[in-house]
């Protein structure tokens, strides 16, 4: 591709860390898919991004399923193209309108009619209430056990994404009202309940964290160098306290998220509260926990009903 053509690929990336402040994984996985869009590109003698039409979006997903990539990894690589296209013509519309740089050239999303092959919807996994409670049985030690109980506490208790707890900012906590305010995707802002034995831990780690933390720092949650605790970090903590308390499964970030919505949903049966909690813009993706929790009542079912109980 020419490399005018390429500039604005790190255009793109400049306003997806700056503007949309997405997450390093998020920017890492567009980095991907773009690359290979290039790599298309570069093969089908396309110089410039005005070129591509939707036949040659319908070709590069029907080319990179034949490479082996999931269905749903398509669908992600089309989302990208689909996101990058909005963003040219933002920036075309802005260069006709004289407003800022020269504008992107582009008239149309080729991505926008383009679909992947249907994936099959995968339950996500979570721990149940005992595994849950063993997880977070952490004993009193030194401040990073503390720092990590509050860590886990509440991510269950409030259902937050990796992202928005090491966001989070000392102001970000009122302990006295147990509220969090979170800056979600997108830049959206919500405000989500924190529980008893969350505040707890907090508070724990409070009193704690003035060991760690360097002078001037805003970050609720810091590491070893006193400064804002980073992903990566969180996920190592998390899985090393599955192993010292005796969980057999992977235990990652994320499955706080879905145990926090499951059994939640499984309690009160209020989708659109859920909904609410975990910050999703479309109730779609909240209903996935409808599944597993229907799941939990045919269990109930099968070990109870009269003409459903296996005969001993």
């Amino acid at each position: 591709m020419h490399p005018a053509a390429l500039e604005w690929v790190a255009r793109f990336r400049r306003y997806l860390n700056f503007e949309r402040r997405l997450s390093a994984h998020t920017d890492s996985s567009y980095a991907r898919d773009l690359a290979a869009l290039v790599k298309f590109c570069d093969r089908a003698g396309l110089a410039d991004w005005h070129a591509l039409d939707s036949q040659h979006i319908r070709l590069f997903a029907a080319r990179s399923h034949a490479a082996g990539l999931a269905p749903r990894s398509i669908q992600r690589r089309l989302s990208a193209v689909r996101s990058f296209y909005e963003f040219l013509l933002r920036e075309a519309q802005d260069g006709t309108r004289g407003q800022g740089r020269r504008g992107a050239r582009v008239t149309r999303n080729p991505a926008q009619e383009v679909r992947a092959p249907k994936a099959a919807r995968r339950l996500p996994q979570t721990l149940d209430a005992d595994q849950m409670a063993r997880l977070l049985e952490i004993p009193p030690g030194d401040e990073l056990s503390a720092r990590d109980r509050a860590i886990m506490e509440l991510f269950y208790s409030s259902g937050l994404r990796l992202a928005e707890l090491t966001g989070l900012d000392l102001t970000s906590v009122d302990l006295k009202d147990r509220i969090v305010q979170v800056l979600g995707k997108g830049k959206k802002s919500r405000i989500v309940p924190v529980g008893r034995a969350a505040v707890q831990a907090l508070r724990a780690w409070l009193k704690e964290r003035a060991a760690l933390a360097r002078a001037g720092e805003a970050a609720l949650f810091v590491g070893k160098s006193g400064r804002r605790l980073g992903p990566r970090a969180v996920q190592l903590r998390v899985a090393l306290w599955a192993r010292r308390q005796g969980l057999s499964m992977h235990v990652h970030p994320h499955l706080f998220r879905h145990s926090f919505a499951s059994h939640l949903l499984e309690s009160s049966g209020e989708l659109r509260g859920v909904q609410e909690l975990l910050g999703h813009a479309d109730i779609s993706t909240t209903q996935i926990y409808t599944h597993l929790d229907f799941q939990h009542l045919a269990r109930i079912y099968d070990a109870t009903h009269p003409r459903a109980r296996r005969k001993a």
